[in-house]
């Protein structure tokens, strides 16, 4: 191989010194926002491509190489002569953001830009690397649009190493922020950071003072202590009393007024703190559990079941206890040594310390006390114990029915929960439920903590199945076409036929010798409201064919006709002559209605009787609500009035 047949290194170098100069003109800021225009190195591209049109088509690889040990040597030589703070380090993101140009058009290796980033991360402290995040933060976009399955193992392996260098508990933001940028990365369904394997983590150890256990060795030492515990509960009592009594009335009463544990005895608190074990004797069982927490698998043993059961109900009971303790105290205290104690407290840098987490709380006997009072670390261990009962629970011969069809047979197990303990388990997730809905913004935390685990059931379920993919394959153009033109061939409005399927033959209306059938339907008589009087004569027709019927079924048919008109005759009645309903007799008395009045003075007929007045003394009837219609007549009948 000669340097003619293929570009080399200095070639490429003088290159990349041209984006670079042309990258200052074009940002002007020493930060790293904004990020190069891609459209503004399109020369420059064209420049690149030129320089690998000389060497031979067969060698990409030469040409990776060659592109590759240039930008190297520019990088290696910023970072030498430059430091993260100063505002000349632009170049670094400057050559970075030339590199993702270059590798997008597949003129250099797309993981490229992750191993600089990599060694950048290596070379600076943590503060450094936070700046250097804040890149990644903001190019993230850019960087996984294109080659994201050659460039997503070097993330992973860049974001893991990084993590490994910070500290849990003093960089928490930071650690974070690394696994924000992951779950953005990468897709829902990807199983790079999926435990296919069910593998816990056994190395998450929690060490506690040995000395403690000597009160679980011998059951009658614990009775002894429980039995002192009463013992001193009725002593302090009795001494309390007595002392109350000697003191007078108004003493008393100021006393009891100061602080209401002085005077107050209940019998239902001194139980539960009869029943509830000692700091002493409940601190070696309390941090017991964690070794449960980290490997539930222990638990399939019944003797391990046993204790968890034991230990978690008595954790619990000191749960109440305490919480019972600090409303009490909470009672007492001033509204203004409340505002104190809810103020956050800053750090130096802004930051909010009140509220810091934790990832692994202190285990020393002189701390249990203190850390057993906090609200915010008897949450967090009863969380992990709804962790571990919600596990148990997926054991029961119920759910395990469920998994049957499962192809990830490594996260399910042989073991089946007996009944006994099933239901242990659910009551005592019910009595953790109803503890951590306590407090203050209880309902919130414990509606945060279940819809939590109800979505991680689903992620269980879904890695049960072996992680099936989350995406659908793309629809090929051609299935688009097909699937696009039947949609709107199904919404486009047709075109009515000459004589639809199942109507009538209408065209007699159109032809000109049987005009005369539509002059008929133009005439009044079909939609005029008929006169009164036109019906009196048809319903005594109706009446004497009903008298003269011969069979039941023609006098039906007799008397519903009369119904009909007489509801006609009567809705028509109904606008000017309502003052005449009451002499009619159920409708056998029509003539009342077509009597002549008496004429007024003057020749003015005499004024109807008003409608309110009519209502007032008659309020049952309505004019619109004849009276003597038969319930079997069909009143839909084409009248012509409304």
């Amino acid at each position: 191989m000669t340097r003619t047949e293929y570009p080399s290194v200095e070639t490429y170098a003088s290159s990349i010194q041209s984006w670079l100069r042309k990258a200052q003109h074009v940002k002007h800021q020493s930060s790293i926002e904004p990020a190069l225009p891609i459209s503004g190195f399109d020369e420059q591209v064209q420049d690149i491509a030129r320089i690998r049109e000389h060497g031979s088509a067969n060698s990409q690889q030469v040409h990776y190489a060659a592109i590759e040990t240039a930008i190297r040597n520019m990088f290696y030589d910023i970072l030498a002569s430059t430091s993260i703070d100063q505002p000349s380090f632009c170049e670094i993101w400057n050559l970075f953001d030339i590199v993702v140009i270059v590798s997008d058009n597949e003129f250099c290796e797309p993981t490229l830009i992750i191993w600089l980033v990599e060694e950048l991360l290596d070379s600076q402290t943590i503060d450094g690397c936070r700046i250097i995040f804040d890149y990644l933060e903001s190019r993230r976009e850019r960087l996984i649009a294109k080659h994201f399955k050659s460039k997503s193992l070097a993330i992973l392996r860049a974001c893991n190493e990084l993590l490994r260098r910070l500290s849990r508990a003093e960089d928490t933001v930071f650690c974070g922020r690394v696994f924000i940028f992951l779950f953005q990365t990468f897709p829902l369904g990807d199983r790079s950071s999926v435990n296919l394997r069910g593998e816990f983590h056994v190395d998450n150890v929690t060490a506690y003072d040995e000395t403690y256990m000597q009160f679980l060795s011998s059951s009658d030492h614990m009775d002894v202590d429980v039995d002192d515990n009463k013992k001193s509960n009725r002593t302090g009592q009795d001494q309390a009393s007595s002392k109350i009594n000697e003191l007078p009335p108004s003493i008393v009463n100021e006393e009891a007024t100061k602080d209401a544990k002085v005077v107050k005895f209940d019998s239902k608190s001194l139980e539960s703190k009869a029943s509830a074990l000692d700091a002493d004797t409940l601190y070696p069982i309390f941090w017991s559990l964690q070794d449960y927490f980290s490997t539930p698998i222990k638990l399939f043993e019944t003797a391990n079941m046993k204790s968890l059961r034991s230990s978690l109900e008595a954790t619990l009971l000191k749960f109440k206890d305490v919480q019972k303790d600090v409303e009490i105290r909470s009672d007492s205290k001033a509204p203004e040594e409340n505002r104190r104690g809810k103020k956050r407290k800053r750090g130096s840098n802004g930051e909010e310390t009140a509220s810091s987490f934790n990832p692994k709380y202190l285990t020393s006997r002189d701390l249990f006390e203190l850390e057993i009072s906090d609200l915010a670390f008897r949450r967090h261990i009863l969380v992990q114990a709804l962790i571990l009962i919600d596990f148990l629970l997926s054991l029961t011969p119920k759910s395990k029915a469920k998994s049957e069809t499962m192809k990830n047979k490594s996260v399910l197990y042989d073991y089946t929960l007996e009944e006994d303990d099933a239901t242990w388990a659910l009551r005592m997730r019910l009595d953790i439920a109803n503890y951590l809905q306590q407090g203050p913004e209880g309902k919130f935390y414990y509606r945060m903590v279940d819809t939590v685990l109800l979505r991680d059931k689903n992620w269980v379920r879904w890695k049960a199945e072996n992680c099936p993919p989350f995406q659908r394959p793309s629809m090929s153009p051609d299935d688009f076409v097909v699937a696009r033109n039947g949609a709107q061939k199904a919404c486009t409005n047709k075109r009515l036929r000459a004589m639809p399927l199942g109507s009538l033959d209408l065209s007699f209306l159109s032809d000109v010798e049987t005009m005369d059938g539509m002059e008929k339907f133009k005439d009044s008589a079909r939609y005029a409201i008929p006169d009164a009087e036109a019906l009196k004569g048809p319903i005594a027709d109706d009446e004497f064919d009903a008298s003269i019927a011969t069979s039941g079924e023609d006098k039906q048919l007799a008397t519903n006709a009369r119904a009909s008109k007489l509801w006609r005759m009567l809705r028509i009645c109904s606008k000017n002559k309502l003052g005449a309903f009451d002499k009619i007799d159920d409708g056998n008395n029509l003539e009342a209605l077509f009597e002549v009045r008496d004429e007024g003075p003057e020749g003015e007929p005499a004024k109807e009787v008003e409608l309110e007045d009519q209502n007032q003394r008659h309020p049952s009837k309505s004019p619109d609500v004849p009276t003597s219609i038969p319930p079997d007549v069909n009143l839909a009948v084409e009248t012509g009035v409304e």
